[in-house]
Formats: C-alpha cells, sequence, structure tokens
C-alpha cells in the first residue's frame, strides 16, 4: 500500500512540476465536455442542403424557390409529442397551482423550507413550493376543498358534481425580447455604462383581472435596465378538444372530443389542438424542467425553425420528395410509407383513419419518424411564401416575434410535413402552410429541438 502511495504522490508531483506557470493555459475545462444525449431526441449533424419546393407546387405558388442552406448540429425528438408527454405539462402546472393555491390558504407543509429556514419569511406569493406531499384533491377537509374550488367549474357550469375546469390551467412564464435587444437604436453603450439616449422597447406583458380573465397585452417602454427587456405571458395549457367537431362539421367526431386527450388509450397519439402559443410554453416549461434537475444546463428546448425541420425531414436525402428517399408514397410491395390521405373518402387504405400511434411506421435515416403524416407540426419561423428570397444562408429563419396587437397576418408560422387528412403534396418535405400562432387544429402537432452544444 505504501508503495501505491508514494508512486501516487509522484505522479502528482510531475504532474505539478509540468503545468506551465505564467503561461495561457486557459480557465475552466480542458475542453473534454461531451454533452448526453437528451432522453427521446436524437442528434442531427450539421449539413448543407438544398431548401424549398422540389416539385411543382399544387397550388400553383412561384415564391417557395431551392436555396442552398446550412444548418449547426441540433438534437430533435424521435417523435411528435404525444397526449402522455403533453399530460405531464398539464400536471405539473395543475399540482403547482394547487400547491400555491394551499399555501396562500396557510398549509405550510406544501412551502419549502431549506435547513436555514431561508425561504419560510417570504409571502406565500413568491415563496418556493415543497413537492414532495402529494396534492389531497379527494380530501373531505374544508378548507382543502375551498382552497382548490378554483380547479373545477362553479356550479353554475358544472354538468356534473365535481367537473374538472381545464382554463384553470395557466401557465405563466418570462423571456428575453433578443430581436428588441438587436435594435440598434438599443445598442448598449460599454463607456457610459448605459443603453443609448431614447433606446426603447416594444414588448408583452400579462396579467389576470379580478374576473379571472387573462390579458396579454404590448407595451412600448423606455430601456434602461436589462429587466426592460423581458416579456411576460400567460397561456392556458390545456389542449383544445373541441376542436375535432369545430373544424370537422357534420361529422361524428364526438368520441375524440370527450376521450382524445384524456383516455390512456391515446396516450402514444401525438397531442393536436394546441395553438403555436401552448407549443412554446411547453418548451420553456421542459427547459426548466431539465435544468432543475442537471448541474450543468443545456439549451433550451424550443420549436424547430424551417429549415432545421426540413433539413431533419430529408434524412439526408438532397432531391427527394419524401422523408423516406424516395419520389412515391408506396414503397416496392405496394404500401403506403406514412398516415395520410391517399384517396378521396379513403382514410384507412394506409391502415390509419385520424391520428394514429407515434412511430407506426419506418422512421428516416436520420432516425426520426412521422416526419410527414400523422399530424403536421409547428416550427418557430414566421409564414412569408417569399421568405426563401430573403433568408441568411446560414441557420437560415425567417423570424419574427409576433406581439399581442400586431395584425393578423404577422401571426401566421410556418406548419411542415403534413397530416392524416391531407394529400399526398402536403407531405413533401419541402412543402410549407401556415397557420396563426393562436389557432388550434386537430391536425398540428409538434416536436421539440436543442441546439448541440458543439459541432
Amino acid at each position: 500500500m505504501k508503495k501505491y502511495l508514494s508512486l501516487i504522490a509522484l505522479v502528482i508531483v510531475f504532474c505539478a512540476c509540468n503545468k506551465p506557470k505564467g503561461e495561457l493555459v486557459g480557465a475552466g475545462s480542458k475542453g473534454g465536455f461531451k454533452e448526453a444525449n437528451p432522453y427521446g431526441m436524437v442528434h442531427i449533424k450539421r449539413g448543407a442542403f438544398m431548401m424549398g419546393q422540389n416539385d411543382q407546387s399544387a397550388i400553383s405558388s412561384v415564391n417557395n424557390k431551392p436555396v442552398t442552406v446550412t444548418v449547426d448540429a441540433f438534437w430533435m425528438d424521435k417523435t411528435e409529442i404525444t397526449n402522455r408527454q403533453y399530460k405531464m405539462f398539464t400536471n405539473w402546472v395543475r399540482d403547482s397551482l394547487a400547491r400555491r393555491a394551499l399555501v396562500m390558504s396557510g398549509m405550510d407543509e406544501f412551502r419549502y423550507n431549506d435547513r436555514n429556514q431561508i425561504n419560510a419569511d417570504l409571502p406565500p406569493e413568491t415563496c418556493l413550493l415543497n413537492k414532495k406531499p402529494k396534492v389531497p384533491y379527494n380530501s373531505n377537509d374544508d378548507a382543502v376543498i375551498e382552497a382548490l374550488n378554483f380547479l373545477y367549474y362553479p356550479a353554475i357550469n358544472g354538468l356534473f358534481k365535481k367537473d374538472f375546469n381545464p382554463n384553470a390551467l395557466r401557465y405563466r412564464y418570462e423571456q428575453i425580447n433578443y430581436d428588441q435587444a438587436a435594435l440598434r437604436k438599443n445598442k448598449f453603450n460599454p463607456n457610459t455604462g448605459a443603453y443609448l439616449p431614447g433606446a426603447s422597447v416594444r414588448v408583452d406583458t400579462a396579467y389576470i383581472d379580478e374576473n379571472g380573465v387573462i390579458h396579454n397585452v404590448t407595451i412600448t417602454r423606455p430601456l434602461r435596465t436589462r429587466a426592460d427587456l423581458i416579456t411576460q405571458r400567460i397561456v392556458n395549457i390545456y389542449p383544445d378538444t373541441m376542436t375535432w367537431t369545430r373544424d370537422f362539421q357534420y361529422a361524428y367526431n364526438d368520441p375524440k372530443v370527450k376521450m382524445y386527450f384524456s383516455h390512456v388509450g391515446f396516450d402514444n397519439y401525438p397531442v393536436v389542438g394546441v395553438t403555436w402559443e401552448q407549443a412554446a410554453a411547453f418548451c420553456h416549461w421542459r427547459t426548466q424542467l431539465f435544468n432543475s434537475s442537471h448541474k450543468i444546463t443545456g439549451q433550451e428546448y424550443r420549436l424547430p425553425t424551417e429549415s432545421e425541420w426540413e433539413y431533419a425531414a430529408r434524412g439526408g436525402h438532397q432531391g427527394a420528395l419524401y422523408p423516406w428517399g424516395g419520389n412515391y408514397v408506396r414503397d416496392n410491395k405496394g404500401c403506403f410509407m406514412a398516415n395520410f390521405k391517399p384517396m378521396r373518402g379513403s382514410y384507412t387504405i394506409d391502415e390509419g383513419a385520424t391520428t394514429m400511434k407515434v412511430a407506426s411506421f419506418e422512421p428516416n435515416n436520420y432516425g426520426l419518424y412521422d416526419m410527414a403524416g400523422n399530424v403536421a407540426e409547428w416550427t418557430s419561423s414566421a409564414f412569408n411564401p417569399s421568405s426563401n428570397t430573403l433568408i441568411n444562408d446560414m441557420n437560415a429563419n425567417y423570424q419574427y416575434a409576433a406581439r399581442n396587437d400586431d395584425e393578423d397576418i404577422l401571426k401566421r408560422k410556418v406548419v411542415k410535413g403534413g397530416s392524416w387528412k391531407d394529400i399526398a403534396y402536403y407531405l413533401q418535405c419541402g412543402t410549407k402552410i401556415y397557420e396563426y400562432q393562436d389557432e388550434a387544429r386537430p391536425y398540428i402537432g409538434f416536436r421539440c429541438v436543442r441546439s448541440y452544444n458543439g459541432e
């Protein structure tokens, strides 16, 4: 043992003696960090591709011309976000709101206290929450029932004895408006330690009035500190299940209205009925969930840009129309390659009617499922039919952060991939359509990406 201790000590001394003193050796780690594979995601290596339409437009559009662009490496979800995954979000919001209400009613067991009792003196509106005890939803205690009453419809609107109110699930979050910080008039002057005279920002802020109504409003304020760049958002995050009936009149879709999101039988189906704004809120929550459980935080989860989505969908096939690398929707055995609408009125010939379980078909060469069909997918990019003539050729993205008081035309977001209700043209990698960011559809879902720290 003494022999080994002496050897270890000798190695330590040798290494210490070889460390150059007074030289530029760098700070922090030696660059040996390797990012772990995020759960449920695949790594998409950086590369260049021809972005845009590869076939004649079905709507005679001439603006989506092909352009060569390069995309940095990123992580992408293997499948679209499922009902089961999205329920984790809605349950987290429900439980957090419930715990806050219980703390506000004086139940300190739901208040987080560390060993030094630092949190003990904070008011109940801002104190940290104790996530360990389960929320007593079925309690017979009058104080608990009264505290949690806001999660259920009032008697005048309730159809059943205790009817859960999905409108109560509101997620509040903040983001930095980098687009406002990047404006030339808002440039920070390091010599004066202040922003330029006359600097101002146009941001959204949010509040809930005394009647429980959410107000997301746009304001313009002077830019004096970095805090002025922050946007506040309050989003109701429960999927709109009525879209199954609203978007398809004279069709019996009531079973999906009642059960598609809530029943375990649909757990592994893609979540639908979520707006672009709800998908963005989900990404913010997922980022906080990851960072709260890891010492080394990662890049934020977000919606993919149009170029990232299309690059990933092509799976390395430059000129192919579809993610599987071919120019046809059937394989050599005559089987359909995705869930879409192959023939008029005949949805089931591809084995699916409306949505199907994710990963029901083979993945593309990058290991991504359902990049064509099943449900179309939100991207972060703003829609402009001529955007390919404007975008940069490095990490191309036509971006506009629409404010609440903007015109509707500025709130259009690019949707890619086609869905169960679409003909084959909309399944093509280069085809893009749009939807308004505050609209929910029973044929639009999403998946997340995360930028890669490295190459």
